[in-house]
């Protein structure tokens, strides 16, 4: 009796909680398994790169200053850069949010094996949202010390770009866990570019708003990319307004609503 009182106390496990600490756990093994595949965790920060030099530089030199927040007109390279800083922290989360995880579920069952720890479907996803948060984050960082290099900061307020850049990448983090847990098969991936590229191609990524007829306008304001677009382009220009503050929560409500949904579904089809 006496040797059975001393002994410790384990806490429960709680399924529907999130634990910060056992989601490190699956931030760690990821970063240990693309430890052999660091070109691949890298190559996907070199798109916006040459979209800055082909069209912000290359074209930019051939079109005069657009319109830029505030109605302030602005170089053609100082227009682009911030959404194609805001395209890389999409891409950096929202590829290894939908394409990884479905691989790791679907195909790895590394979550089946997650789950003989004391690892619960909340943690998984919550350790594979900080994970795509790390991932977007280097894209954002590395692309930010491209676009220096251009002079397309403007203002001290530039400086909150980056964290900016890592909200967008939680925003679609969770969004693209949210949609891999309910695709069948890599062909249903075509509806992730679906998404994706009409949000880059239009989310004022390489023209101004007024451009688009009104029907298209109402479209693009309300696409996530452009909040975030909107959001990193006015720090790094100096135009803060407080229409930034409801971008800002705009992608931050995502973020929560994808992670609920992510960690449901886990419970669903691992519990299968």
């Amino acid at each position: 009796m006496t040797s059975l009182a001393l002994q410790p106390r384990v806490a429960p496990r709680m399924p529907g909680a999130f634990g910060t600490r056992r989601s490190g756990h699956l931030v760690e093994r990821n970063i240990t398994a693309y430890r052999r595949m660091w070109l691949m965790l890298f190559t996907g920060a070199f798109e916006p790169v040459f979209y800055l030099f082909s069209l912000g530089v290359g074209l930019g030199k051939l079109i005069p200053d657009v319109t830029g927040p505030a109605g302030t007109p602005v170089a053609y390279v100082s227009f682009v850069g911030p959404a194609l800083l805001a395209t890389a922290a999409m891409n950096g989360a929202m590829y290894d949010a939908s394409f990884g995880i479905f691989f790791r579920l679907k195909y790895g069952k590394v979550y089946a094996a997650v789950l003989a720890t004391p690892l619960t479907p909340p943690d998984i996803a919550l350790g594979e949202l900080i994970w795509c948060l790390i991932r977007g984050g280097l894209y954002a960082v590395a692309f930010m010390v491209v676009v220096t290099f251009f002079g397309v900061p403007a203002s001290p307020w530039a400086l909150l770009a980056v964290p900016a850049a890592l909200l967008i990448s939680l925003g679609f983090a969770g969004l693209g866990m949210a949609i891999a847990t309910y695709m069948r098969s890599w062909q249903d991936f075509e509806v992730v570019n679906l998404l994706m590229m009409p949000m880059f191609l239009f989310s004022t990524t390489f023209f101004p708003l007024g451009v688009y007829p009104r029907w298209l306008q109402v479209f693009v304001e309300a696409t996530p990319l452009y909040q975030g677009i909107e959001l990193v382009r006015g720090l790094m220009l100096g135009v803060v307004e407080p229409a930034l503050l409801w971008r800002a929560v705009y992608l931050a409500v995502m973020a929560v609503c994808g992670l609920g949904i992510a960690a449901r579904r886990f419970g669903q089809l691992l519990a299968a």
